[in-house]
């Protein structure tokens, strides 16, 4: 009894139409998430539920088409699903703490993350990510010891006098620095002025945004002697920084990700055509 239980909830639910109609359930489910934010209705709410005790007759189901106890709670998508699950089942009412409650929403928000597991090619992505992991971990660390490096270097370099620190004659040129080239936005702290902030500084210049406004900052510094090196210096520090991150740094990244890419893709080839030899004897 329980082998043939387990034999046809197997076949229900790894056929293409039961994963089509939980994709189709979840899409629904996100889309009146999204409305949600834009006001409570008792009509989103009872179509949520709906799509909660959907997930959870999904998720039973796939229990007992399971092949073992160990092998159902070792694999990570069914963990996610009973995550998911039982999260819905948390009562926003559960406390008056409105900072608990957003927590409650947002673990809700993760259903949306449910399409991966009901999509073959999402779900390679998904293992392309998990296993670049290791590759991306080295690779930040790399860039972070670069940052750290050319981070103490801006210091040296470039760091703003203060105006308990500057010279009568610095600080009238501060002052005159703040009127012609204030910080981007203007209530931002200088940019070399501590190690943290200068990190951050470089991780703009990386993102490119208005990385050239601090160029054009520190010339006008240097002009004003605020800082000991001249403007030519600024320039190719920064020009330096920019191309050594933004095209070799992010390259070594995106060169891990395509690497495990391709191997996946072999991977499931060969699981693919294995399948097929075995379904033929």
């Amino acid at each position: 009894m329980r082998d043939s239980l387990s034999s046809l909830m197997q076949k229900i639910t790894t056929s293409r139409i039961f994963e089509m109609s939980i994709m189709v359930v979840i899409l629904i489910n996100c889309i009146f998430i999204g409305l949600e934010t834009y006001g409570g209705s008792p009509v989103f709410d009872l179509i949520n539920k709906i799509c909660l005790y959907i997930y959870t007759v999904e998720i039973s189901m796939r229990f007992m088409a399971r092949i073992s106890l160990k092998k159902f709670f070792t694999n990570a998508w069914n963990l996610f699903d009973l995550f998911v699950v039982l999260a819905g089942y948390i009562p926003e009412d559960i406390t008056s703490n409105a900072g608990v409650i957003a927590a409650i929403r947002v673990l809700r928000v993760f259903r949306i993350l449910k399409l991966f597991k009901t999509s073959m090619e999402l779900r390679l992505i998904i293992s392309v990510m998990v296993r670049s992991m290791k590759a991306l971990t080295y690779n930040a660390m790399v860039m972070l010891i670069f940052m750290y490096v050319f981070a103490i270097a801006g210091i040296y370099f470039f760091r703003l006098p203060t105006p308990e620190t500057a010279t009568p004659e610095q600080q009238v040129a501060l002052v005159k620095l703040a009127e012609v080239a204030p910080h981007a936005p203007a209530n931002a702290d200088d940019p070399y002025g501590t190690l943290p902030e200068a990190m951050f500084t470089l991780l703009r210049c990386l993102s490119g945004d208005d990385w050239t406004d601090l160029r054009y900052n520190l010339v006008t510094a240097s002009r004003y002697n605020l800082i000991s090196v001249p403007p030519v210096v600024v320039t190719i520090f920064h020009i330096f920084w920019y191309i050594f991150a933004a095209f070799l740094l992010i390259n070594l990244v995106v060169g891990a990700v395509i690497n495990n890419y391709q191997q996946i893709m072999e991977e499931e080839k060969i699981a693919v055509n294995k399948a097929r030899n075995e379904e033929l004897k």
